[in-house]
């Protein structure tokens, strides 16, 4: 099944089990967010890719250059392991994780979690690509892609339970957009997927179908 079939149908299930007057404080936020014009500014095709350094979920240093030293790189931001559509997209991205990397790619994940989280998560869904921990949400900022969450949604999340408080490492406020890149070797970003809306990912055979062009 594609990645956005499961994502439908995830929402289908879940959007009427929230009630009404929740629905609507994330109906709010995601308008305005969509209305801000936001992901029509983030880094884009044609676009040199700028450069990060971040730990990995063990506390190792990744960093762009070495990984595009070694190929092209497919880099996709997600909001957290406590998102159940990040879940979803991220065992999507492991199951093409092979075509892949026999595309000659490398498959990284960033989100704001500390690597704690990170580490919980790349063990929970046993993911082989790393999960990288984006702390303060700089790199996020130089692609264009974070955002501070209204106070009415904070506030919600907040009563779901999601400490983000703790998961971020103190910065309980932002997160990333949808996001996912195929940068070159020579760091230019050749595809992009930005979306303002947290139930749509990029579809990984859309992925594999760039990464066929890309040498």
């Amino acid at each position: 099944m594609r990645l956005d079939a499961q994502l439908r149908a995830f929402f289908s299930a879940r959007y009427h089990q929230i009630p009404a007057e929740q629905r609507a404080v994330m109906e709010r936020a995601a308008d305005e967010l969509a209305a801000s014009g936001q992901a029509n500014h983030a880094v884009g095709p044609g676009d040199k890719a700028p450069r990060f350094t971040l730990p990995s979920a063990l506390g190792n240093p990744v960093a762009l250059d070495d990984l595009l030293a070694e190929g092209p790189v497919v880099l996709t931001f997600y909001r957290g392991a406590w998102c159940p559509y990040c879940n979803i997209a991220l065992r999507a991205l492991q199951e093409q994780h092979p075509e892949i990397t026999a595309r000659g790619a490398k498959l990284v994940a960033v989100s704001p979690q500390i690597a704690d989280e990170s580490l919980s998560l790349k063990e929970k869904h046993a993911l082989a690509f790393d999960v990288l921990s984006d702390v303060g949400s700089d790199t996020a900022r130089r692609y264009g892609v974070a955002f501070d969450l209204p106070d009415e949604l904070a506030a919600l999340y907040a009563s779901f339970g999601f400490d983000l408080q703790h998961v971020n490492g103190g910065h309980p406020r932002t997160l990333p957009l949808p996001a996912t890149y195929v940068i070159d070797r020579e760091g230019i970003v050749r595809w992009a997927f930005v979306d303002p809306d947290y139930t749509k990912r990029a579809e990984p055979t859309d992925i594999l179908a760039v990464l066929d062009t890309v040498g």
